[in-house]
């Protein structure tokens, strides 16, 4: 039995380590390049020290805020019409997943300095927390949805000799790790650790992401409701908790 399913984690092993040398080989040819970056650098800490003085600030406010969150509603009420209770699962669970993340890249920020990721005050409305402004957090409450739409109606079917949701999973992360190799090298996306780049939010970020999305497309309404209960309490309470203490 641990013999199969060794073997059947074998595709899964070879795709991410496969997606993370193709980044590793690309960020040795961009090494000079100013518009790709792969990795933090430190002498973006001025950038970051800016940004961390305009978390929730409003002084960049602008109409932008309230016709993207419609938009969403819109698009997420839609879907709960249509009765695609399994897009809007993995909306949801894709968009929780992402808070706990943001929540803990703020901590972190709180604790050493600075974070793993960092949203420029110039670039956005409002600062949520440090690493994600207003319009990157509408975009993630829908991105579960938008790409649940890619995944075949068999949840059994194999690709590349893994499950179709696993192999969606790994792919689309390694096209948000992609995209956001672009967004490090405008001035509204800041890394600062030099040991912090595409290939982890590849690994240890949008993996997790999607898998969430994907797997809880597929899940009985109690599990569902479960992880989703459970997901969003958390983050609630780590907001209602750390926000006042000014932690984050």
């Amino acid at each position: 039995m641990n013999n199969i399913k060794w073997k059947q984690a074998y595709p899964v092993v070879i795709l991410i380590a496969a997606i993370c040398l193709l980044e590793f080989l690309l960020s040795l040819l961009a090494k000079d390049s100013s518009a790709f970056v792969f990795w933090g650098n430190a002498s973006n800490q001025s950038f970051a020290d800016l940004a961390n003085q305009s978390i929730r600030n409003t002084d960049n406010f602008q109409w932008t805020f309230i016709a993207l969150f419609a938009i969403v509603v819109y698009v997420l009420f839609s879907e709960i019409k249509n009765k695609n209770f399994n897009g809007v699962s993995a909306a949801l669970a894709l968009y929780g997943v992402h808070w706990l993340y943001e929540i803990g890249n703020a901590i972190i920020q709180s604790t050493t300095g600075y974070a793993l990721w960092t949203v420029s005050p110039e670039s956005t409305s409002f600062i949520i927390l440090i690493g994600v402004s207003w319009e990157l957090s509408m975009m993630f409450a829908i991105a579960g949805l938008a790409m649940s739409k890619l995944l075949p109606e068999d949840p059994k079917m194999k690709i590349l000799g893994m499950n179709n949701r696993v192999f969606f999973a790994i792919l689309n992360a390694a096209f948000f790790s992609i995209f956001e190799i672009f967004l490090a090298g405008t001035p509204a996306f800041i890394w600062t650790y030099s040991w912090w780049g595409a290939i982890p939010v590849f690994v240890t970020t949008y993996i997790p992401f999607f898998l969430a999305a994907f797997l809880i497309y597929d899940a009985k309404p109690e599990t569902k409701k479960r992880f989703l209960l459970i997901v969003w309490g958390i983050v609630a309470l780590l907001l209602l908790t750390l926000i006042p203490l000014g932690v984050i």
